[in-house]
């Protein structure tokens, strides 16, 4: 249903990408109502569980490995991020200070990467 008041139109995620400690019947009640596919990894106590209520276990939720691998890109660029002690400890005030020197980080962790030339490539 479209928003009829002010502000930015409702849209609806792609997925709910979460890790073990969201995996709740509520939240997946929740999200499945509203329509939205979660990709959260079951725990170890639900699915005991759900294997002790029945001799076939019922059915598992719905899970993505290759989904769910995504969020591990992102998670690994603020570790590195973070090995800058400015950045991990916001030196910086100011916001635009703070966001100039996440920034230089950046770049500097984008330099340091091993350059990979197509043309030295020995096929």
């Amino acid at each position: 249903m479209p928003r009829t008041g002010a502000g930015q139109p409702r849209r609806r995620p792609d997925a709910v990408i979460a890790g073990k400690a969201y995996s709740s019947r509520a939240i997946r009640r929740t999200l499945r109502r509203r329509g939205v596919p979660t990709v959260i990894p079951e725990r170890a106590d639900q699915k005991a569980n759900r294997l002790r209520r029945s001799k076939t276990g019922g059915r598992p939720p719905a899970f993505d490995r290759d989904l769910y691998k995504a969020p591990n890109a992102v998670e690994r660029c603020f570790n590195r991020l973070k090995q800058f002690r400015a950045i991990a400890t916001r030196f910086e005030e100011l916001a635009a200070r703070y966001k100039a020197a996440v920034h230089l980080a950046a770049l500097l962790l984008r330099l340091r990467e091993p350059t990979q030339d197509p043309l030295s490539d020995k096929s």
